[in-house]
């Protein structure tokens, strides 16, 4: 789980988009949102995930499509901000990841990322024992995973709140957006391909 937790994907990508965006505070709220998405899944497994995956592949492939759509359109806005003219930037401000909020952009990423999936359809169910209950196991592994989860996300988006304070400086700020641009359409592209 911690070699799942630490690897670059789409939230962790995310987060860094996040955290250089909105900076630390939004950078944990969308830890938070991405680790409620994940608690939906872990309550998915326990009302029988595997056998949902299995009836209806088509209903979590439209979720991962929108998903990647979705953080596709992010990337997106961020790269028709850093084409802007200096002056034009600086007037209008920097590119904003959503007007939702953190929380549920998080949220968004995470319940349409395609690694979660494969977490809990071929991750998860070797180690499961299928002579204990379900329920206790099931708590163990998420209290695990949303706690690995937690720290890892928490350290992408406060490395990428880190740089966050440059975003003044007008030169800086259309590289970043370059640089979330790129961030995003490969958190996209990975959701997309991963579908």
């Amino acid at each position: 789980m911690a070699a799942l937790a630490a690897t670059p994907g789409p939230a962790n990508l995310f987060a860094v988009a996040n955290g250089l965006q909105r900076g630390r505070a939004a950078a944990l709220t969308a830890a938070l949102g991405m680790n409620a998405a994940t608690l939906v899944w872990f309550g998915a497994a326990a009302l029988g995930l595997g056998a949902l995956v299995s009836a209806a592949p088509q209903v979590f492939r439209a979720i991962a499509y929108a998903g990647g759509v979705y953080v596709a359109w992010l990337g997106v806005q961020a790269l028709r901000a850093a084409l802007r003219p200096v002056a034009e930037a600086e007037s209008t401000g920097a590119f904003r990841l959503s007007s939702r909020g953190a929380f549920l952009d998080g949220f968004a990423v995470q319940i349409a990322n395609p690694k979660i999936v494969l977490f809990f359809a071929a991750v998860l169910p070797p180690f499961m024992a299928p002579d204990r209950p379900a329920p206790p196991q099931l708590a163990l592994f998420a209290a695990g995973t949303i706690g690995l989860d937690m720290l890892t996300m928490s350290a992408y988006g406060l490395g990428g709140a880190a740089l966050s304070a440059h975003m003044r400086r007008p030169k800086f700020r259309r590289a970043f957006s370059f640089f979330t641009a790129t961030l995003l359409l490969a958190a996209a592209a990975l959701i997309l391909v991963g579908v």
